[in-house]
C-alpha cells in the first residue's frame, strides 16, 4: 500500500487542515482524564529493577544488514502472496483519510479474537451501512446491535459507536492523526489498534504487536520466555519498532500479521514457504537439535548462544520447560496457561404466544445496558443453581413479571445447552410455554417486545439465544427434532488473534 499523499495544488489547504487538526487534539488532550495516570514512584522504580535483568544479544537484531534482508524479504513476499480482503481493497482505493482510519479502525475491531472468513460479511454489511464516521454517530445502539448480533465479544461494536460519536461531537469529524492520540482520544483503541491505524491509514512509522506478530518474532529470535510477562512484551514491542520499514509501514505490519496467519501458524507451520527461513532461530535450533541428537542426552538445551554469563536468559525458556523435539520451531512462542473459564448456570424460557394475531409472537427481554452482553435482547431468564431444584419457580416469577399470571403446568424442560463466553461457561437450561388458550397479550411492560420467528432472527440476540430458539424449534410438533448434545459444545473457537489481517 503507498503511503498516502496530498495532490500538488492541495498542500496549503493540507497543511491548514492539519494545523487545524493538531490544535483540536491538543485541547482533547489537555481536557481529557479517561486515561490512568503513570504508576507511582515506588512502583516504577521495581519495574524498571524487574526490567534490568540480563537478555542476550541472541535473541535481538544487532545488525542492520539483517534487518534490511528481514523487511526487503518480508515485503516481498507480502506483494505476491497477500490474501484479498475487502478492508485492504477499502483502503487502497480510499483518498480520504477519515475515510481511510475509519476503514482500518472497523477491520480492526471486528478481528480481535474473531476469524477472518467471520468478519468478512459483517465488515461488508457494516460499510455498506455506515460507509462514514458520521452515518456510524447517527446509528442507535440498537443498530449497532442488531447488526452485530452474532460476532462475540459485544462491547467492541458499542465502543466503537462511541469513539465515532467523539470524533464527530468532539473532534470536528477527523480522526486523530497518530497513534498516541488516537489510543488516548478514542474509547476502546488500545495500544495495537492505535498503532495499526497510525501505520496503515496515515503512514506512521510504527510497529505493532499481535498475536500473529508475537509468534512470528518469537519464533525468528528464539524468544521462549513467556510472552505475556512485562519484559517480553516490552522487548516484542522494540523488535517491532525497529523492524518496521519507514516507507511502508501499514505494508511491514500487515505483511507481519499475514505471516503468522497464514505461514508461521501456531501448529504446523508452514517453513519451507518462510520469506524469512534464513534469519529464522528458531529454525536454526531445529536443525542444531537434530545434528546433536545422537550426541546429547534426550530433552538437553544448547544454551551456548543465548545464555549471558551473568546467569539465565531471560529471553528464554524456563529450564523448567525443555525442549519437545516433536514440536520443532512450535516450541516457541511458550505455550502460556490460561485460567479456565468460571462455571454459570441460567434458566431460561421461550414463551410463545401461538395464536396471536399476525402470526406466532415469542416474548424477548432486553438485558442490562452494562456487563455481559449488555444492551442485548434475550429470552426471559433467571440465574440458577446446577441442581435445579428452585429453577421452575424462579423462572415463573420471572415470567410473570413481564406478561402477568401463566399456566405453570404448561411449562416444559427441554434440553439444555452450553455457550463458552471469553471467560464464562455458562449453561442454559431450555424452557418452553406456549399460551394456548390464554388471552393474547398485546402490551407489555418497557424492555420487553412481542416478536415474529422471522423477527427474532434479526434482531440484536446472541448465539446463544439462538441455540437455545433451536431447542425449543426442535421440540415442537410437526418439526425435526434438534440434537441437545450437538448444541451443548461450546461455540466456534476465535482463535485469530487481534491484527489487520
Amino acid at each position: 500500500m503507498r503511503k498516502p499523499r496530498a495532490a500538488v495544488g492541495s498542500r496549503s489547504r493540507c497543511r491548514k487542515q492539519a494545523s487545524s487538526q493538531e490544535g483540536r487534539e491538543k485541547r482533547a488532550l489537555s481536557s481529557s482524564q479517561a486515561k490512568p495516570s503513570a504508576p507511582d514512584g515506588l512502583a516504577r522504580q521495581q519495574e524498571e529493577v524487574r526490567l534490568q535483568a540480563p537478555v542476550s544479544p541472541y535473541h535481538l537484531f544487532r545488525d542492520t544488514a539483517e534487518v534490511t534482508v528481514f523487511r526487503k524479504s518480508l515485503l516481498s513476499w507480502y506483494d505476491r502472496e497477500k490474501r484479498d480482503l475487502p478492508w485492504r481493497r477499502r483502503v487502497e482505493g480510499e483518498v480520504d483519510l477519515d475515510r481511510r482510519a475509519y476503514a482500518v479502525w472497523v477491520s480492526e475491531v471486528m478481528l480481535q479474537q474473531t476469524q477472518v472468513a467471520t468478519v468478512i460479511d459483517y465488515y461488508n454489511r457494516w460499510m455498506q451501512k455506515w460507509p462514514t464516521l458520521q452515518d456510524l454517530a447517527s446509528a442507535s445502539l440498537e443498530e449497532v446491535n442488531q447488526l452485530w448480533a452474532g460476532l462475540g465479544y459485544y462491547s467492541r461494536g458499542r465502543r466503537l459507536q462511541e469513539g465515532a460519536r467523539k470524533v464527530v461531537e468532539e473532534l470536528g469529524g477527523h480522526m486523530p492523526r497518530t497513534a498516541e492520540t488516537l489510543q488516548w482520544l478514542l474509547p476502546g483503541v488500545g495500544r495495537y489498534t492505535a498503532r495499526a491505524i497510525a501505520s496503515i491509514a496515515f503512514g506512521q512509522a510504527t510497529g505493532v504487536v499481535d498475536g500473529n506478530v508475537v509468534r512470528v518474532l518469537c519464533r525468528v529470535r528464539a524468544i521462549g520466555a513467556d510472552p505475556s510477562s512485562t519484559l517480553v512484551s516490552q522487548q516484542l514491542w522494540s523488535l517491532a519498532q525497529q523492524l518496521v520499514e519507514p516507507t511502508r509501514p501499514g505494508d511491514f505490519n500487515q505483511a507481519a500479521m499475514e505471516l503468522g496467519a497464514t505461514v508461521c501458524t501456531p501448529q504446523r507451520p508452514l517453513c519451507s514457504q518462510c520469506p524469512v527461513q534464513s534469519l529464522c532461530r528458531a529454525r536454526q535450533r531445529v536443525e542444531r537439535e537434530q545434528l546433536s541428537a545422537s550426541r546429547s542426552p534426550p530433552g538437553s538445551r544448547d544454551v551456548e548462544e543465548c545464555a549471558p554469563n551473568t546467569g539465565q536468559c531471560q529471553l528464554c525458556a524456563p529450564p523448567t520447560e525443555p525442549w519437545d523435539q516433536t514440536l520443532g520451531v512450535a516450541n516457541f512462542p511458550r505455550k502460556v496457561s490460561r485460567r479456565p473459564p468460571r462455571e454459570e448456570c441460567s434458566a431460561t424460557c421461550v414463551l410463545e404466544q401461538p395464536r396471536a394475531l399476525g402470526g406466532a409472537r415469542i416474548l424477548l427481554v432486553q438485558r442490562p445496558n452494562s456487563g455481559l452482553l449488555a444492551g442485548l435482547w434475550e429470552f426471559p431468564s433467571v440465574t440458577a443453581e446446577p441442581s435445579g431444584q428452585h429453577q421452575r419457580k424462579a423462572l415463573l416469577r420471572e415470567l410473570q413479571s413481564w406478561v402477568g399470571p401463566v399456566p405453570a403446568t404448561r411449562l416444559r424442560h427441554l434440553g439444555q445447552v452450553v455457550h463458552t463466553f471469553s471467560h464464562i461457561k455458562l449453561t442454559y437450561q431450555v424452557y418452553g410455554l406456549a399460551l394456548e388458550e390464554q388471552t393474547p397479550v398485546a402490551i407489555v411492560p418497557p424492555g420487553a417486545r412481542w416478536l415474529t420467528r422471522e423477527e427474532f432472527h434479526t434482531a440484536a440476540v446472541s448465539t446463544a439465544m439462538k441455540k437455545v430458539f433451536r431447542v425449543y424449534e426442535g421440540q415442537q410438533p410437526g418439526t425435526c427434532k434438534v440434537s441437545v448434545l450437538a448444541l451443548t459444545q461450546p461455540s466456534l473457537s476465535r482463535t485469530k488473534s487481534t491484527g489487520f489481517q
